[in-house]
């Protein structure tokens, strides 16, 4: 099973009163456990990264049907809202964690959609973290990493691990990019802090030949239906997705 595609799922915001200028990354509570009811009925698995990078290291297993679950930025309402649906199903999933904004705000989306949302604390980040959750980086302050210099570049990457790893007392080996924005020199700075996996928001299954520090992932839309989510789970797009890219290709 060392060779098999696995959909690493992305998620944002998890609300029942999804804020109008971020609907289209919040999904519903309803949906949400929908989706999870989903997994759980077809006989899918989650695992953490630890497991996926063993196995892709040829170092251990992954079940018939794996699954990694991610939430980049840490919002609050993941804590309230996806963790009690999570824990319900005996499911797992990682959380990519704004180090320098914990308890505060997402500010990043104020200069971008005029709004902001509640981050979680460290109180909550550390609850999770004993029950089993896996806490990753997202940065310090949530910027373009390709766009700094490389000293602001290095600090972002080896201050939200180490501020992690104080809070946390433990390793933490795992990274999402912000906005998924990275290129070689990101790439080769977050080698150099110390991550064993990063994640991007390159579309598409984690395949074997896939990137540790480059993983594909499935983004979760709000308005994705149970059908878009059960085609993005066995194939890493929907229906809707290959007919407009058809449409599009078309003279």
């Amino acid at each position: 099973m060392t060779g098999v595609s696995v959909p690493v799922l992305m998620y944002h915001e998890v609300s029942p009163s999804p804020h109008p200028a971020f609907r289209r990354y919040t999904v519903t509570v309803r949906a949400f456990t929908r989706q999870m009811r989903w997994l759980a009925a077809l006989g899918y698995g989650t695992i953490d990264l630890d497991t996926l990078v063993r196995a892709r290291q040829g170092r251990g297993a992954l079940p018939r049907r794996p699954v990694v679950i991610t939430f980049d930025d840490g919002f609050q309402g993941c804590a309230d809202h996806a963790v009690p649906v999570l824990r319900a199903h005996g499911f797992t999933a990682a959380f990519y964690l704004v180090t320098g904004l914990v308890g505060a705000s997402s500010r990043w989306l104020r200069a971008e959609l005029g709004m902001e949302l509640p981050l979680m604390d460290w109180g909550t980040i550390r609850a999770l973290a004993a029950e089993g959750f896996q806490c990753g980086a997202h940065s310090v302050t949530h910027p373009r990493l390709p766009g700094l210099d490389p000293s602001r570049r290095r600090a972002e990457l080896v201050d939200a691990r180490k501020r992690l790893e104080d809070e946390l007392e433990r390793p933490v080996l795992h990274l999402a990019y912000p906005y998924g924005a990275y290129d070689a020199a990101v790439r080769a700075a977050t080698a150099e802090a110390g991550y064993v996996t990063a994640c991007s928001t390159r579309a598409g299954l984690s395949g074997a030949d896939d990137d540790l520090l480059a993983l594909r992932r499935v983004t979760v839309y709000g308005d994705d239906s149970l059908l878009d989510f059960a085609c993005r789970l066995r194939a890493g797009t929907t229906l809707r997705d290959r007919f407009r890219r058809h449409r599009e290709a078309r003279p």
